[in-house]
């Protein structure tokens, strides 16, 4: 049985040591132009160790800033890292939109914008982890990759985590949308998946509309005997689930 995060876990601490937030600019080859994401530095980050990372991706009406406007990681992570609960870690968040326009404006499910969502596997894979490499000092080995994010980040997650496992072995979908591609498609070798994976995490709110999505692929998982976890918890499609899932999620990694 999976615990929900504690109390205050999302609030703000004046006594414990803080992380930093800082916007980067990366060249990219697949949009052709420069793009934003934004970086979290763990607390007393130091340019002489080597941390792992996690990319964490934004839902549909989001770009780079939506995880921190709404979600507020560096706080419940500065809190987990005060608690000694998780790994120091430096925490990507990027426009998982990849296209020139890429804020979240107009109609969302417009064609080319959801086309730009399954281009940001190339955006990601040839333009940002390179970029994230030669200006953090982070792990550049699978087992020190992880990848996660909520609804349509959440799909991206799975598409892109579960094809790329020479890249990543640490992956979690939160409320995972219908860009999420079938599990036959993501899995074909369920022995092969399931020795290469370090931690494969699906959760959704038992009120989310969505919520079959995330059921079907636990399924097949569990079915073909792929070692996972599936959390359903209590809430819906929204800010409070996701919040609960990252602080649960990242207490997990890189153990």
């Amino acid at each position: 049985m999976i615990a929900s995060a504690s109390a205050g876990f999302d609030q703000y601490r004046d006594n414990i040591t803080h992380g930093v937030v800082e916007t980067i600019e990366y060249n990219s080859t697949t949009v052709g132009n420069v793009r934003k994401a934004m970086v979290y530095l763990p607390p007393c980050f130091s340019s002489e160790m080597t941390y792992p990372v996690l990319y964490l991706l934004h839902g549909i009406g989001g770009d780079e800033k939506e995880w921190h406007t709404h979600g507020s990681p560096a706080i419940i992570l500065d809190n987990l890292y005060a608690d000694d609960l998780i790994q120091p870690m430096i925490v990507v968040c990027p426009n998982g939109r990849a296209m020139s326009n890429d804020r979240a404006e107009g109609d969302l499910f417009e064609s080319e914008k959801i086309r730009a969502f399954e281009r940001f596997e190339s955006d990601l894979m040839q333009d940002l982890i390179p970029h994230i490499e030669s200006c953090y000092p982070v792990a550049q080995t699978r087992d020190r990759r992880a990848i996660a994010g909520l609804s349509m980040g959440g799909g991206q997650s799975l598409n892109i985590g579960l094809r790329n496992l020479d890249h990543f072995t640490w992956i979690g979908a939160f409320s995972a949308a219908p860009n999420t591609k079938s599990p036959e498609f993501l899995v074909p070798d369920p022995a092969e998946t399931s020795s290469l994976l370090s931690l494969l995490w699906l959760s959704c709110g038992d009120q989310d509309n969505l919520i079959q999505i995330s059921a079907d692929v636990h399924e097949y998982l569990k079915q073909q005997g792929i070692p996972h976890i599936w959390y359903e918890e209590s809430g819906g499609h929204d800010w409070p689930v996701w919040k609960n899932d990252l602080y649960l999620f990242s207490q997990r990694l890189f153990k």
